[in-house]
């Protein structure tokens, strides 16, 4: 099976941040694609993590994408034709902690790295990958457009829309003229998958509590997100590039990439449904007073799926099971699946008839 119409082939492509956890799935598709992927990254900072257990041979630098620097003698030396962004700080409650950090990092390291797009010839795309969180969320039930104001309360969300208003500038001020890249930023939603060890994220923290025999505890049960499996949103990158890669300027937008509608469900939900595949796990409510966190939150993909014919393949029931079923298969066997279940995937898009994959 063709995907993306085969526009990866023999393609240089960096990663930014490909030692992260979905940083490292993509490396690992890319190179499926035959892609010449290299990555730009700090080191992993949990063990095990799924970057290392892949065991990929790519060209990797290890610098902070702070270091402005540092960002463009990498891509002097690589030579991208497309850039996937999505070194950052990814986490809301670290956020609180270390809101400088937060701000450097999504900020000052995205400009840094369009910056070194910039001035990096031959470079003729870019995909800035930001969040769900970008939107000045209202609590509202309708699903937020790429048109919606862009906002965010805990430093996380915040700065990962500035980053957006940092793309668009760039793109307005700089990627305008015929010999520059074409730059759109995505917008995906909570991910899920196998080879996930960060802190304070759901299934994490739930394989963590299994591992100890422990009750894991849940801060918001009845908190509503927009959950994926970690190579939906993948797919719609992959494909957004393909259309960046092929000069077709009208796709170099802001883009949702997330789930369908009956994927958006309150964390005791995934819970009671991921519970069908590892009945071991128990959880139960904190009593602690928590950080400000968005309570209810949608995404409404339309555009993507009427301007990109992209649309997710799996149900949200489809990802837990791959996603207990990596797990699982690691704690018992020490094996990951990753490959296989991105056969898997790939497989499943074919049948539905999806517009990336061809015979």
């Amino acid at each position: 099976m063709q995907q993306f119409d085969n526009i990866y082939h023999n393609r240089r492509a960096l990663v930014t941040g490909h030692t992260g956890f979905k940083g490292s799935w993509l490396a690992l598709w890319l190179q499926e694609l035959g892609a010449s992927v290299s990555g730009v990254a700090l080191a992993p900072d949990t063990h095990p993590n799924h970057w290392d257990l892949l065991k990929l041979d790519i060209q990797e630098e290890r610098i902070d994408i702070r270091d402005s620097a540092a960002v463009a003698e990498c891509l002097d030396s690589m030579k991208p034709e497309i850039v996937f962004h999505l070194a950052a700080q990814p986490l809301v409650r670290r956020s609180y902690q270390d809101p400088l950090e937060t701000w450097s990092t999504n900020v000052i390291g995205t400009a840094n790295l369009l910056e070194a797009c910039r001035n990096t010839p031959g470079v003729r795309a870019v995909i800035v990958v930001t969040t769900d969180k970008v939107y000045e969320n209202n609590e509202c039930l309708c699903g937020y457009r790429e048109t919606d104001r862009l906002g965010g309360h805990d430093p996380y969300s915040a700065s990962k829309a500035a980053a957006e208003l940092v793309a668009n500038s760039f793109r307005k001020s700089f990627f305008h003229v015929p010999s520059s890249p074409f730059l759109a930023t995505a917008r995906a939603g909570n991910v899920i998958g196998g080879g996930d060890w960060s802190a304070d994220r759901l299934i994490p923290d739930l394989i963590r509590a299994v591992q100890t025999g422990s009750s894991l505890e849940i801060r918001s049960p009845l908190a509503t997100r927009p959950w994926q499996h970690v190579l939906e949103c993948l797919s719609g990158y992959l494909l957004l590039g393909q259309k960046l890669l092929e000069g077709q300027s009208e796709y170099a937008d802001a883009w949702n990439f997330g789930p369908e509608q009956d994927s958006n469900r309150t964390v005791s939900e995934v819970l009671t449904s991921i519970k069908t595949f590892l009945p071991q796990i128990n959880w139960h409510q904190t009593s602690d007073t928590q950080l400000h966190e968005a309570n209810l939150l949608y995404l409404d993909s339309s555009k993507a799926k009427k301007q990109l014919q992209w649309k997710p393949v799996w149900t949200l029931e489809e990802g837990l099971a791959a996603t207990a079923q990596w797990y699982s298969t690691f704690i018992e066997n020490n094996r990951i699946l990753s490959r296989q279940q991105l056969i898997t995937f790939v497989e499943a898009a074919s049948d539905k008839g999806l517009s990336w994959i061809t015979e």
